[in-house]
């Protein structure tokens, strides 16, 4: 199937399959809208995108928020645990605790068992 797209800054033909619904997206689920001023290059990029996958423009720009949202995230999350990781491993080298009575008794009785 062929589209053309007429906009401010042009027309653009290209080829692509019939737009499709992801199956993953729940329609019931959504009721909230986000909106975005994009120059309309950027839009015919987008919608080029969006007709070569075979989705709709909505579908599109939703997955591929969802996607960047979720890899942000979770380079946030391990890189925070990573770096709270380091500051406690640290902190136990810098300033370890005063050792236990468990910890004492094991001491002896390995050194026993060393015969020291």
């Amino acid at each position: 199937m062929t589209y053309i797209i007429d906009s401010p800054v042009g027309t653009e033909k290209f080829m692509a399959t019939p737009a499709r619904r992801f199956t993953r997206r729940e329609k019931a689920s959504t009721s909230e809208r986000l909106e975005a001023r994009v120059p309309g290059e950027q839009k015919l990029f987008f919608q080029r995108a969006a007709a070569l996958q075979g989705v709709t423009l909505t579908d599109f720009m939703v997955d591929s928020l969802q996607t960047a949202a979720a890899r942000v995230v979770e380079e946030h999350d391990v890189l925070k645990l990573s770096l709270e990781d380091k500051r406690r491993f640290v902190d136990g080298l810098m300033n370890p605790p005063d050792p236990n009575e468990a910890l004492k008794r094991a001491a002896e009785r390995h050194q026993r068992m060393q015969g020291r």
